[in-house]
């Protein structure tokens, strides 16, 4: 408004000084040019402050986006949503750039003296815009490179889907294979069974020893030397031959064999050396003694301890390709 006042003031002057020495037409004509001109004065004025007030509004949601990008860089799990979310919003963005942009066009094509008025104003206003449109354009290509590396984890996530999947299915088959082997078996003998991605064969320690002695019964060597015949076809998976024991210490005079840790170890060692004859590559072979410390049946019972004295053959498929895919970038 002081810049309205600093304008016209001279020109007030100019009409007083006039009004003595023209007509009152002409006077009146010259008033109602300077009422005129205050009133697109006063329009610009306000449409400049409206533009200003719109400049801060779009300054505030760039701020916005721009902090949600950042929120969106940590938290990869709502990278998909928040991506979307920016995409809407950049676009609405741009939508509102062009209608502001319409406006000020539309301004610029007023008289040449509106527009000398306006220009300085109108110049900063395009300066600002640029700036906005650079940063929506910075802010886009960062979207666009979230949306790209999303896809890249997307697909990661279903080649260890299908990977899984394919190691499931093995570990399954490979169950069936050792199930059918031991098939003439008994069920109180010896147990099959899939746990955390590994094939668990069990077998009872009247199946393969006498008490107190780690060498292998003959019926025990058949029931090993038919899982060899299937471990000889799975050369991808990996063997843990583990010695249990219970909790009655071991009697005295056997060479080699001081406690229940001893007899473990050395039950392991002879069921690996076993399958070893029987054509298992030793390298993918693991025998370990548990002793008593990893019971399945509690009490003192002798059922309990008969069920704690076992071995158990852990079949393990290797995850190269899953390791292989997890240590990608």
């Amino acid at each position: 408004m002081n810049t309205v006042i600093k304008t016209t003031f001279p020109l007030l002057i100019w009409i007083a000084l006039l009004s003595s020495c023209v007509t009152a037409r002409r006077h009146d004509a010259l008033l109602a040019r300077y009422n005129s001109l205050a009133a697109d004065s006063a329009q610009y004025q306000q449409q400049r402050k409206s533009f200003e007030e719109e400049k801060q509004r779009l300054d505030a949601q760039i701020a916005d986006l721009t902090k949600e990008t950042e929120k969106l860089k940590a938290d990869s799990a709502q990278t998909g949503q928040i991506y979307r979310r920016n995409k809407a919003l950049l676009d609405d963005l741009f939508e509102k750039y062009e209608k502001l942009d319409k406006s000020y066009n539309q301004l610029l094509s007023n008289s040449a003296a509106e527009a000398g008025t306006l220009s300085k104003n109108l110049s900063q206003k395009e300066k600002d815009l640029l700036v906005t449109e650079q940063n929506l354009l910075a802010t886009k290509a960062q979207v666009d490179k979230l949306s790209l590396d999303l896809q890249a984890r997307e697909k990661r996530v279903e080649e260890l889907e299908k990977v899984l999947a394919d190691k499931e299915k093995a570990v399954n088959d490979l169950k069936s294979r050792v199930s059918g082997a031991l098939l003439g078996f008994k069920d109180s003998d010896l147990t099959v069974d899939v746990r955390n991605g590994k094939v668990y064969v069990s077998l009872a320690e009247k199946l393969l020893f006498k008490s107190g002695s780690y060498a292998v019964d003959a019926r025990g060597a058949e029931a090993l030397k038919k899982l060899a015949g299937v471990l000889k076809t799975q050369q991808d998976v990996n063997v843990l031959v583990e010695g249990h024991t219970d909790d009655v210490p071991v009697a005295g005079g056997i060479p080699g064999i001081d406690d229940n840790w001893d007899l473990s170890v050395m039950r392991a060692t002879s069921i690996v050396n076993l399958l070893t004859k029987e054509g298992v590559n030793p390298s993918r072979l693991t025998a370990a003694g548990r002793g008593e410390f990893v019971p399945v049946a509690t009490g003192k019972t002798p059922e309990a301890r008969q069920k704690n004295r076992r071995t158990e053959i852990i079949l393990t498929p290797k995850l190269d390709e899953l390791f292989q895919i997890l240590g990608s970038n």
